[in-house]
């Protein structure tokens, strides 16, 4: 079967988030999904198989990292959604059928595509003890992101904070349940972008994910209610770095980025 590798969130090969994709006539057994996932090794891999016309959704759509299934995932969905329109698997917008209820995803002109992706709900809460000396760095803020997000946003100081962390990656897994997105307004929007965060995900094996969709639907939240507008530009800091556009609509988020597939392979196992 084929198996690719598509980097999200960027239109340059080696930058965004890599995400394998495998596109399947029907879902394998757990234990199999899970060894391929692992042998991919990157963050996420989806695998899609079509549903019957007539449905709330077109295709199922399942996310797993090296050691575990999760819920949500942003940047694999927008991998997915770039092959089925790429490849003429799928023409228009395409419905996913997943964890987290029915997502959509809607190729645009200028060859980037929308996803639409549940809001997540924010909980201020007060920062866990240990949480700063994890970190490396003192909180401003701390908001639980709900259970299908499953992390703690922190917002920090400012951008150069948030740059230059070095977490204690096993001290900071105790916190919350998938990980912590530190954050922080830009120094500089002309520079492109409102604000910028990383991700930080060791209890599913991610210590450090590139660029992460589900984050955005907290960050988009986050920021529109303290920047004034629904329609911003993060920009994830990570080594690969990568744009995420968000639009916040309620209880919606609209995420969206460009992808390009950059391996195009036979899995034979």
């Amino acid at each position: 079967m084929r198996i690719r590798i598509v980097d999200a969130f960027t239109d340059r090969p080696f930058h965004g988030n890599p995400a394998g994709v495998l596109l399947l006539d029907s879902f394998p057994d757990d234990t199999w999904l899970q060894k391929v996932a692992l042998e991919v090794n990157h963050a996420e891999t989806a695998f899609a198989h079509p549903l019957p016309e007539g449905g709330e959704a077109d295709w199922a759509l399942r996310w797993f990292t090296p050691v575990t299934e999760v819920d949500m995932c942003g940047h694999a969905t927008l991998a997915t959604a770039h092959v089925l329109a790429s490849t003429g698997s799928h023409e228009g917008p395409v419905r996913f059928a997943t964890r987290s209820g029915v997502l959509t995803a809607t190729p645009r002109p200028d060859g980037s595509l929308t996803l639409d992706f549940p809001t997540a709900p924010l909980t201020p809460v007060t920062a866990p003890d240990g949480l700063a000396e994890a970190l490396g760095a003192e909180p401003l803020t701390v908001l639980d992101t709900g259970p299908q997000v499953g992390d703690l946003l922190v917002e920090l100081a400012d951008e150069k904070t948030v740059r230059d962390l070095t977490p204690d990656l096993r001290a900071l897994g105790r916190h919350s349940r998938r990980g912590v997105i530190a954050t922080a307004r830009a120094e500089a929007p002309s520079a492109g972008h409102d604000y910028v965060s990383r991700c930080f995900f060791p209890n599913v094996g991610i210590d450090e994910d590139p660029v992460t969709g589900s984050a955005h639907t907290a960050l988009a939240p986050f920021w529109s209610e303290r920047l004034g507008s629904p329609t911003l530009t993060g920009l994830q800091a990570s080594a690969r770095s990568g744009h995420v556009r968000t639009e916040l609509r309620g209880d919606r988020t609209l995420l969206s980025g460009r992808a390009v597939t950059v391996i195009d392979g036979e899995l034979l196992a």
